[in-house]
């Protein structure tokens, strides 16, 4: 991973060599408390061991039974779905991934309809084994598959904690199962068993993922000079500090949207508190420099944009053309187009002094993108410090799920109390 912070320079806001020369001392002190979090094998820290704790034989081991499936439903909601979603998405497979990660019921029944249920492997995903909206799908699920004469206990692969719902039902069925790890938000877990299964199960390499991640970590340094992931999250910060409150990040690449997804679940939920925080936006190159661009360009100027690319990748020719006013088309690529539009959008952002940081990767392969996601993390982390919040909690999304319990008859919530609270002023 490679970052490129010379177009956040004399922005609006934007920041100085100056700036990032005065900030460099603190993300050595912080690099230094983020090593010992590490070391210590500390909550939320032991995030960023796992490129180095994550075992990929035990992974293997445990989808090794179900051959090689025609398809995978990823059952989870937020970080027990998206680390998955965003490496089945990036990279090729015979095997299709799906992810049920809501509970909208035309959607889940559409997808059950569409699924070929008697060669599709169910990973249902909950660390506690108790989330509502993944339990409650699962047995949708399961009723459907019962439905359709499959037997669902051979088809069915857990990855949850040591104990709750999920936990027992693997123990009495004798399914294959999988620990998420201790210590480990779920939003930081996508180089675990949570995020690495689907991958197993589609072909890919995990090692090299776990080998890309530990390129990654290799990477930290005491310094923001000498680290890609820190120069990252650093910069974000200063710029979040001097008004960038929007970091809309913007990949140029189709199969790394879900990337975008992943993204901003990490960094809304790690460092959204106390007032704090920097709101991500999701943007896809080169299709939003037709809506969106016009906003972070001539809009109020409280943004970053974030670009990311690969420079390796396969291409398309496109033909020649007497089209009037379509020749210089012909003879390039699509992929020479992508590229002409990814500069162009940079270069009118900076002209507009507009922040944006260029963030490469060689291509879109295994190795790649767990260096990526790595990178990600560890700047959050990097992120929070300098920031002094709570990264690994989230008290906020703790609020709504007890309101959600509570209105459901799981438990007496004073949470749910609130929602008889609402004001109306209604227009019909």
């Amino acid at each position: 991973m490679r970052v490129d912070l010379g177009n956040a320079l004399a922005t609006t806001p934007g920041l100085t060599t100056a700036t990032l020369d005065r900030l460099d001392d603190r993300v050595a002190a912080a690099h230094e408390r983020i090593a010992a979090g590490m070391a210590d094998d500390e909550f939320g820290y032991a995030a960023l061991t796992l490129p180095e704790t994550a075992d990929p034989d035990a992974i293997y081991a445990a989808v090794e039974g179900f051959d090689r499936p025609e398809a995978v439903l990823t059952v989870g909601i937020g970080g027990s779905a998206l680390g998955a979603a965003t490496l089945s998405n990036a990279l090729d497979s015979d095997v299709d991934a799906y992810v049920l990660d809501n509970v909208d019921p035309d959607e889940t029944r559409r997808r059950l309809v569409d699924l070929p249920l008697d060669d599709t492997v169910v990973n249902v995903v909950s660390k506690s084994g108790t989330t509502a909206e993944t339990l409650a799908n699962f047995l949708v699920v399961r009723e459907a598959m019962a439905d359709a004469g499959v037997d669902w206990t051979e088809r069915t692969l857990v990855t949850t904690g040591e104990s709750g719902n999920l936990r027992r039902l693997a123990d009495r069925h004798d399914l294959p199962s999988l620990p998420v790890p201790d210590g480990v938000p779920g939003r930081f877990s996508a180089l675990s068993t949570v995020g690495l299964a689907v991958a197993a199960l589609q072909g890919h390499d995990v090692e090299a993922v776990l080998a890309g991640g530990r390129d990654g970590m290799d990477a930290l340094a005491g310094s923001l000079y000498d680290s890609p992931a820190y120069a990252y999250g650093a910069a974000t910060y200063a710029l979040a500090e001097r008004g960038a409150l929007t970091n809309a990040v913007m990949p140029y690449a189709e199969s790394l949207e879900t990337f975008a997804e992943w993204f901003a679940q990490l960094w809304a939920e790690s460092l959204g508190k106390d007032g704090l925080g920097q709101t991500p936006a999701r943007a896809l190159g080169a299709t939003d420099q037709h809506s969106q661009l016009q906003l972070y360009r001539a809009g109020p100027p409280d943004k970053l944009v974030t670009l990311v690319r690969p420079t390796e990748r396969a291409d398309a020719p496109i033909p020649e053309t007497d089209l009037d006013g379509l020749a210089y088309l012909g003879g390039s690529s699509l992929g020479g187009l992508l590229d002409a539009e990814f500069e162009a959008t940079e270069a009118s952002l900076a002209a507009a002094d507009v922040p944006n940081v260029r963030v490469e990767i060689d291509r879109v392969d295994e190795r790649a993108l767990g260096e990526l996601l790595f990178g990600m993390e560890a700047a959050c982390v990097l992120y929070g410090e300098l920031a002094s919040v709570s990264t690994f909690t989230q008290p906020a999304v703790e609020w709504g799920k007890k309101a959600a319990r509570g209105l459901l008859g799981g438990g007496d919530f004073e949470e749910a109390e609130a929602v008889a609270e609402k004001r109306e002023l209604r227009i019909d």
